[in-house]
């Protein structure tokens, strides 16, 4: 392991001396010191102490009075900062993590908590950043969304208030904003220790916040590192009309809401369930929530991180904010794991405490350590093996558009390159999942229509997002759609399906920084949990055939009469190995993932108007030669041995 991804116990007397002889020759806010050959290291060191550092608090003014009570909202916000730069005259950057959840939920595998002592100052940080950060020169700042914990406001689930409770404190870092020393008082504070330049980091909500605050183009955030982050609210709730959780925003602004948020908030929380219809329609309070139009407004690099079997977050979030961003010339870098809503820390630690500080050191520091020249792309291709992508997707990425075809048996049909006429029919089981129509592929189940290649030749990699579109005809006023595309073939892969959503928590620990008595560096390992599989679901998407003609307003649909819509697909980055095959599984009702229609409709497939866009690396000629020649027949797929169907969806991203 690197040793700069690891910070061994703090030696008072050692450190001081070490800080005071470098202090002429470091650059300002940053501890970089020099190699054996007198050359800079071009990276941030641990010279400051953590056990000295300045906690305190502040409270920023937002501007804004979401609570009604007819005072501007105070936002949280504690800070964790190296004392020495200070007191030499150099000021600092920061690291900024905006969450609803320090008080109520916890951040990170062990679901720490911010604790405060006598003076209410911060005590312990959840996570690892300013245990490790701090001491390299950097400003750890942890803000409390508005309606959360010490805040003002009301939560309004990734609208203006949540996105104005993290931008307002990086104005206040830059000199932008008014901040106070208590959350009612008049004393107001500067942030002079600092000089403005930001980074945002988080999980989930959090991250959702990095993405939001970076689509106002706000002056001073530098950088976002959104891990399993939101990109559109909607989509968070619905697949193209099909709701994906029961209840809706105001059942989450109440999860998290602090006991003064709940006694004002409740016109906050009317109008969140008004904006927010079961319907499906795309309304203005979509609208507010979407960043992904507003990429163009991002001037902040973006390293992201996702789990491509990420069910609560789901990978379509990061496909299309990621392709929005490549349009408009964002500087980007991405990890792409195996697992599901899950932390980096938690499965590739030293890699990602590493790649992280060097991140930082060039986005925040502007260290020249070549991180910007190093492949954009990470990808997990099987349990704790890695591979890198130059690009991402590659540059030979190629939309191929496949075809459905019948076959021998009714149901179970083939999929290539030609056009093919006929239809196939299936019947809604609201009680199956994709796992289940996965494990009967091959035989002619009424729930589903599958369509697979043959057993590949070579390898077959699809890159990111794909598009299926369905022309279908349903016998009921009301039908839900899945397209799901299925590596058919044995394998071992991370246990997404697992409560831990891939890993395994052990009892022994790593330390990344420097401990105090209240705030330890040291934190549970991990390992990989996983589980062999006769076939992986790994993309899938959803919609409701109501919303065929419009996102905007469903209809109820005319039996008989067929409706063509295109269902959006989950980003993936995947390999079909030669002898496996893929697949293609058009259905209903994906049990614990979408919710069913009011009715139990049979649709009638028209396989000429229905095609498959794929994001094939090589494109067409690459499928041709993967599905050319011969190869031994692949086994037919089995019941899941250790995976099992995904569990049920919870409406908390955290």
């Amino acid at each position: 392991m690197p040793r700069r991804t690891r910070f061994t116990i703090w030696r008072p007397f050692a450190t001081a001396v070490a800080a005071v002889l470098t202090a002429a020759l470091l650059t300002p806010a940053a501890a970089q010191a020099a190699g054996p050959d007198g050359r800079a290291a071009h990276e941030s060191r641990p010279v400051y102490s953590y056990a000295h550092a300045v906690r305190e608090s502040v409270w920023v003014d937002t501007g804004l009075d979401g609570d009604g009570d007819g005072k501007p909202d105070r936002v949280a916000a504690d800070i964790v900062r190296p004392a020495e730069p200070a007191r030499e005259g150099r000021k600092v950057p920061v690291i900024m993590d905006a969450s609803p959840y320090f008080s109520c939920c916890g951040r990170g595998n062990e679901s720490q908590l911010k604790t405060y002592d006598a003076q209410g100052h911060v005590v312990q940080m959840p996570l690892f950043y300013d245990n490790y950060f701090v001491p390299r020169g950097y400003a750890f700042v942890g803000v409390d969304l508005a309606g959360t914990n010490r805040s003002d406001g009301c939560v309004d689930v990734g609208g203006r208030s949540d996105i104005q409770s993290a931008k307002a404190v990086i104005d206040w870092l830059n000199g932008r904003a008014r901040a106070y020393t208590s959350r009612t008082g008049t004393q107001t504070v500067k942030a002079t220790w600092t000089n403005g330049t930001t980074g945002m980091i988080g999980k989930s909500w959090d991250a959702t916040i990095a993405n939001g605050v970076a689509a106002t183009g706000v002056g001073g955030l530098k950088t976002i590192v959104p891990i399993s982050g939101i990109s559109s609210w909607y989509d968070y709730y619905f697949a193209q009309g099909a709701p994906l959780y029961d209840g809706g925003p105001a059942d989450l602004a109440g999860d998290v809401e602090s006991d003064a948020a709940k006694a004002h908030c409740a016109a906050v929380q009317k109008n969140l369930t008004d904006g927010s219809p079961r319907s499906g329609d795309w309304t203005s309070l979509w609208s507010e929530r979407d960043y992904v139009t507003d990429a163009a407004k991002v001037r902040a690099s973006v390293f992201l991180v996702h789990g491509m079997q990420d069910l609560n977050v789901r990978t379509k979030h990061f496909g299309q904010w990621w392709e929005a961003l490549a349009k408009h010339g964002v500087e980007r870098k991405i990890w792409l794991s195996q697992t599901g809503h899950v932390d980096p820390f938690d499965y590739r630690r030293g890699a990602w405490v590493d790649t992280l500080h060097r991140w930082f050191d060039h986005e925040l520091l502007g260290y020249d350590n070549g991180i910007d020249r190093e492949p954009m792309a990470d990808i997990e291709r099987h349990p704790d093996q890695w591979v890198t992508s130059r690009t991402w997707p590659p540059q030979t990425t190629r939309t191929t558009v496949l075809h459905p075809a019948p076959g021998a048996r009714n149901g179970v049909g083939t999929l290539g390159l030609r056009p093919a006429t006929g239809t196939e029919t299936f019947t809604d089981d609201p009680k199956l999942s994709e796992t289940d129509w996965a494990a009967r592929l091959t035989a002619p189940t009424p729930e589903k229509a599958g369509f697979l290649t043959a057993p590949l030749t070579h390898d077959l990699r699809l890159s990111g997002s794909s598009t299926v579109t369905v022309t279908a005809t349903p016998t009921t006023a009301s039908a839900h759609l899945s397209a799901v595309l299925v590596d058919v073939g044995p394998d071992t892969i991370r246990d997404y399906a697992d409560a831990a959503e891939g890993i395994t928590t052990l009892t022994t620990r790593t330390c990344w920084g420097e401990s105090t008595a209240g705030d330890s560096a040291c934190f549970k390992e991990t390992r990989a949990r996983t589980a062999k599989v006769d076939y992986t679901v790994f993309s899938r998407g959803w919609a409701d055939l109501g919303h065929h003609a419009s996102l905007g307003k469903g209809v109820p649909l005319t039996p008989g009469k067929a409706c063509t819509m295109t269902l959006d697909l989950a980003a993936t980055d995947h390999v079909v190995p030669a002898g496996h095959r893929l697949a293609l599984i058009v259905a209903g009702t994906d049990k614990d993932l979408i919710d069913p229609p009011s009715t139990r409709p049979s649709l009638t497939v028209a396989l000429a108007g229905t095609t498959a866009r794929l994001p094939l690396v090589g494109g067409a000629a690459a499928f041709t030669r993967a599905t050319s020649g011969s190869t031994a027949a692949a086994a037919a797929p089995g019941a899941l041995e250790g995976v099992r169907p995904p569990r049920a969806a919870q409406h908390i991203p955290g």
